[in-house]
C-alpha cells in the first residue's frame, strides 16, 4: 500500500492536479504529510550539525593551527615569516624616544596566541612573536604632536620553546628560539648568541616570560 501511495503522489505532483486534503483519501493524508515534513527536516538538521560540528572543530584548533616550528630548520635555524603582516594579530606597539632617532615597535603573534594566552595565562608552544621596529616621524596635527611609523629597521622573531629543543643552540633558551633581520639583508638571521644580542633588553620583562605583556592589550582578559 505504501509503494503504490508514493508512486501515485509522485504523479500527481508532476501533473500539479493534487492538495493533500482533496485528492488524498483521508486515512493517509496525515501519514504522508508526516513522512513529507519528515524528508524536508532531516537535510536541514543534517546540514546544521554539520554546520555546528565544522564551528567546533575550528574553533578548538583556532590556537594550535598555527606551527611555529615549521619555521626552524633540524639545526635550529629560524627563518623570517613572510605572511606575518596577513596571517599574525597586531598585539600593540611601543613608541620609544631614542637620542639616536626614535623608534616605533610593533609586535605580531601568531594565529591563536592571543586567545590561547587569554585563557592559559602563558604562550603556548610554538608562539611566533614578530617585533618590527621602525623608524619614526612626527608633527603637529589637529590632535597635537602625532607620531607614526616610516621604513623598517630591524625585525625581532622569537618561538616559544617549552620542550627544550635545541640545548646546544646559542639562538636557543630560556624558553625561547631567538632570531634577528636586519633592513638590509631581511631574509638573513644575524644574531649569533641570543644572550649576548637579545636577552639583555629583556631582563626587566624576565618574570613575565621575557616578554613586555604589559604593551600588548590583546593579551588581557576581555
Amino acid at each position: 500500500m505504501d509503494t503504490h501511495l508514493w508512486k501515485w503522489f509522485a504523479a500527481c505532483t508532476v501533473q500539479k492536479k493534487f492538495t493533500f486534503r482533496q485528492r488524498i483519501p483521508r486515512k493517509h493524508a496525515d501519514s504522508l504529510e508526516g513522512r513529507i515534513a519528515m524528508s524536508i527536516r532531516l537535510p536541514a538538521v543534517l546540514l546544521a550539525l554539520l554546520v555546528l560540528a565544522g564551528y567546533q572543530q575550528v574553533n578548538s584548533q583556532s590556537y594550535s593551527s598555527y606551527n611555529g616550528f615549521d619555521l626552524v630548520d633540524k639545526a635550529g635555524n629560524i627563518r623570517k615569516p613572510s605572511d606575518y603582516r596577513d596571517r599574525f594579530q597586531v598585539l600593540g606597539a611601543y613608541a620609544v624616544q631614542n637620542p639616536k632617532g626614535d623608534q616605533m615597535h610593533f609586535t605580531y603573534a601568531s594565529p591563536g596566541a592571543a586567545e590561547y594566552y587569554r585563557k592559559n595565562g602563558k604562550f603556548s608552544d610554538g608562539t611566533v612573536l614578530v617585533k618590527e621596529v621602525f623608524g619614526s616621524e612626527h608633527a603637529q596635527l589637529t590632535t597635537g604632536d602625532a607620531h607614526w611609523a616610516t621604513g623598517t629597521k630591524v625585525w625581532f622573531v622569537l618561538i616559544k620553546d617549552g620542550k627544550g629543543r635545541y640545548p646546544g643552540n646559542a639562538l636557543w633558551g630560556d624558553g625561547w628560539g631567538w632570531a634577528l633581520f636586519t633592513a638590509d639583508a631581511p631574509d638573513k638571521q644575524v644574531a649569533t648568541d641570543y644572550k649576548k644580542d637579545c636577552l639583555g633588553c629583556h631582563i626587566p620583562a624576565q618574570t613575565t616570560d621575557w616578554i613586555y605583556v604589559q604593551g600588548y592589550p590583546l593579551l588581557s582578559a576581555k
